[in-house]
């Protein structure tokens, strides 16, 4: 412990993070050990490198933007769309797909207690986010005649919860064993003068780093190698908000493969000027996202010679990977993203605040930002009516009430 506590009082004392032990005399002895073993693990040079990165102002500034190409999925010659629904089925019908869904948020802005993905939407069925994606895979099930393996990325304050959801409902009557449950990583945040927040005067206040934080996680916990032992060549990647996902489209993979591209994203056209979306474009000549927290005004209203959005393809967080473009990335540095948020905290006398405004810098990896280190890229626009439906806020614009009017309407025009 004194070797312990010797290098954490020299850590802090040369960043300037000496609130960290603010409390430790008051601690008991498992608290102290706890707390000593999470400063350890803090890179505290990275720390401050991302603060400092707070001052830089918008890069968008300095970067070429352009505008990206895509195909229509409902305006495609009827060869070439007969051509990719054979080959995406031959892929999904022979195994070659799994499914990742990335579900490690809090249903707090809906007024849910626990993990996202155990929120009741409000149907008539009162069946959960979860249940209603893994409907989804019985429908492959039946229709290709194939199980779909399932991997579910959690975090580490809603792991246990969504494990032994599933585990109370049965695994929703799905193979238990096609289902695998994985915890991304954290980082801690800091206040606006650098400072590394305490949560409580024993334990640091982390976040979960971003859903780019998917692909070391990946690696972590073996996920790739299991994928890869079961001779799978695609993986589906969404989040588990959008109750209209469609996790096996053969349209999507058939393109990939039909055009030899490593990734395939799905996207839908932009509803209106300043919908908070990102969308796709060119940055200095390779695919990525514009996050809506990052863009411009002209990025948001500029439109072509037929009035449609300039950068209007939507991203929805569908995309497909090549299982090699997987492997690859747990090698690639992604940059880290500023996200200014309200995080609980205790004050120099111990006091919990709980603030009202946003307080403290959160560090996220973007998912999308692998797409910048790959040049083989499709993008494929479907319905917005069919392809998505997210929930994010309790009331208003993409709350449970507009995804389940969409999930309904969805359902009532298959059966017209």
């Amino acid at each position: 412990m004194d070797k312990k506590l010797k290098f954490a009082q020299e850590q802090v004392s040369i960043y300037k993070q000496e609130q960290l032990l603010r409390f430790y005399n008051e601690l008991d002895e498992k608290q102290k050990s706890d707390l000593l073993n999470q400063i350890a693990s803090i890179d505290f040079d990275y720390m401050k490198k991302l603060y400092n990165q707070t001052q830089i102002k918008n890069e968008l500034k300095t970067m070429k933007i352009d505008s990206v190409d895509y195909i229509d999925k409902y305006n495609l010659p009827s060869e070439k769309l007969n051509e990719y629904k054979k080959i995406g089925t031959e892929a999904i019908s022979s195994g070659k797909l799994a499914v990742i869904t990335m579900a490690g948020g809090q249903g707090t802005r809906l007024g849910h207690s626990g993990p996202k993905g155990t929120f009741d939407i409000g149907l008539d069925s009162g069946k959960s986010i979860f249940e209603i994606l893994c409907d989804k895979f019985k429908e492959v099930q039946e229709k290709y005649g194939i199980t779909m393996p399932w991997y579910i990325m959690t975090s580490k304050a809603n792991n246990y919860e969504t494990v032994d959801f599933f585990e109370r409902n049965s695994y929703f009557n799905y193979p238990k064993n096609k289902i695998n449950f994985f915890i991304q990583n954290e980082i801690p945040a800091l206040d606006f003068n650098g400072k590394i927040l305490l949560e409580e005067k024993a334990k640091i206040s982390e976040a979960p780093n971003g859903d780019g934080g998917i692909f070391n996680a990946l690696h972590k916990f073996n996920v790739i190698q299991d994928i890869k032992n079961q001779n799978i060549e695609w993986v589906f990647i969404g989040g588990v908000d959008n109750i209209l996902a469609q996790i096996a489209d053969p349209i999507l993979i058939g393109a990939a493969i039909v055009e030899n591209k490593e990734i395939a994203c799905k996207t839908v056209e932009k509803a209106y000027e300043q919908e908070k979306v990102g969308v796709f474009c060119k940055k200095n000549g390779k695919i990525g996202i514009i996050e809506y927290t990052e863009r411009t005004d002209e990025i948001a209203s500029k439109r072509d010679k037929d009035g449609k959005f300039l950068y209007g393809d939507t991203n929805i967080l569908c995309n497909l990977f090549n299982i090699k473009v997987l492997e690859k990335a747990k090698e690639v540095k992604l940059p880290q993203h500023t996200v200014i948020k309200k995080i609980n905290y205790v004050d120099e006398f111990g006091k919990k605040i709980y603030p009202e405004e946003p307080n403290a810098y959160k560090f996220e990896n973007f998912f999308f930002d692998v797409f910048e280190m790959i040049d083989d890229i499709i993008l494929v626009r479907g319905k917005r009516e069919e392809e998505f439906a997210p929930i994010k806020n309790a009331k208003g614009v993409d709350s449970p009430e507009t995804a389940k009017k969409l999930y309904m309407d969805y359902f009532l025009n298959r059966l017209a």
